[in-house]
């Protein structure tokens, strides 16, 4: 991968919730390919339950969704995400540290099929995973 098309990537999601290092709010995840594997590290605080010091179902999809998304951006290929089927295998206690992982199943024309897993650190588990759709600006 060109260190070019990271710094882009970067630079045009600068306001995303999960990955933009300019979002005061945001997550600020950092996301890196290891072979055909997109991987980042996070790790749920107070602010992210949903309810009994357990993570919001929303933000454990929003991890997902920019985990497979930026296997493709870190590739220079601009996407959003057209369709996403989620599973929640059991849950993200606040302050559990989870690896993230998105990994490209199929790609024709515009469309790209990936999927996602959250998985705890501790003990491997799989917290959550994902195959969405998402279309690229580029075939």
């Amino acid at each position: 991968m060109a260190q070019g098309s990271r710094v882009s990537a970067r630079s045009e999601s600068n306001g995303c919730f999960v990955c933009g290092p300019g979002n005061p709010i945001g997550l600020k995840l950092v996301f890196r390919m290891d072979g055909d594997v997109c991987r980042s590290e996070f790790t749920a605080r107070d602010e992210h339950a949903g309810y009994r010091g357990v993570t919001h179902g929303g933000i454990v999809f929003s991890v997902l969704d920019d985990v497979m998304a930026n296997w493709l951006w870190l590739q220079g290929i601009q996407c959003m995400t057209a369709r996403a089927e989620i599973r929640y295998r059991g849950e993200l206690p606040i302050g559990v540290p989870v690896r993230l992982e998105g990994r490209c199943l199929n790609r024709r024309g515009r469309l790209a099929q990936m999927e996602g897993r959250v998985i705890r650190q501790d003990d491997g588990v799989i917290v959550a995973e994902a195959t969405a759709s998402f279309m690229t600006r580029t075939g």
